[in-house]
């Protein structure tokens, strides 16, 4: 597993959409960041919260000259079912992640343990979750990754640290 550095670039990252077309994220041209919200799959219960709250904000990042998107190592079908039974409307939802770019990404990786509380079995493997902040040159401006569904940073509170962000041109942070 890699360790991402602020203000070091961030490893190339590509993955289809559901809806067709692919993500790249050497494409994306925001005016301050892109947020990269990886989760951990459609058989998630919090991921589902989690990915639905973004959904609901995506439009305020917009505003905000933030790009969003969530990814999942999910199949298409499972990605697809992932926006049908989430009610997903304002997000590009990638899926397809290897194994190896999740952990390229510093992404802890689990092993399934059956059947959720959504009643859908895990994957043999899928990535633990994590969001990041990509400035426009491709450096990372934050990442938060986590070793287990729980204890998420919310959308909401990222959105209000941007605002601060941009109007003081805050600086990343974390780097020796």
């Amino acid at each position: 597993m890699s360790k991402l550095m602020p203000r070091q670039p961030v490893p190339d990252l590509e993955v289809p959409l559901v809806g067709g077309g692919q993500w790249r994220l050497a494409d994306q041209t925001p005016e301050h960041f892109t947020l990269i919200c990886f989760y951990r799959g459609q058989h998630c219960p919090i991921c589902k919260t989690y990915v639905k709250e973004l959904d609901r904000l995506a439009g305020d990042f917009a505003e905000r000259g933030i790009g969003v998107v969530t990814l999942s190592s999910d199949t298409l079908e499972r990605a697809e079912a992932t926006i049908t039974d989430w009610n997903l409307e304002n997000l590009p939802v990638g899926y397809g992640l290897s194994i190896d770019k999740a952990r390229e990404w510093g992404l802890y990786v689990s092993t399934s343990r059956g059947k959720t509380s959504l009643g859908i079995v895990e994957p043999d493997l899928f990535s633990e979750p994590g969001v990041f902040a990509v400035r426009p040159d491709g450096t990372l401006y934050m990442g938060s990754v986590n070793t287990m569904p729980f204890a998420r940073t919310h959308f909401k509170e990222i959105l209000g640290a941007f605002d601060f962000i941009i109007k003081n041109d805050y600086p990343a942070r974390g780097a020796p």
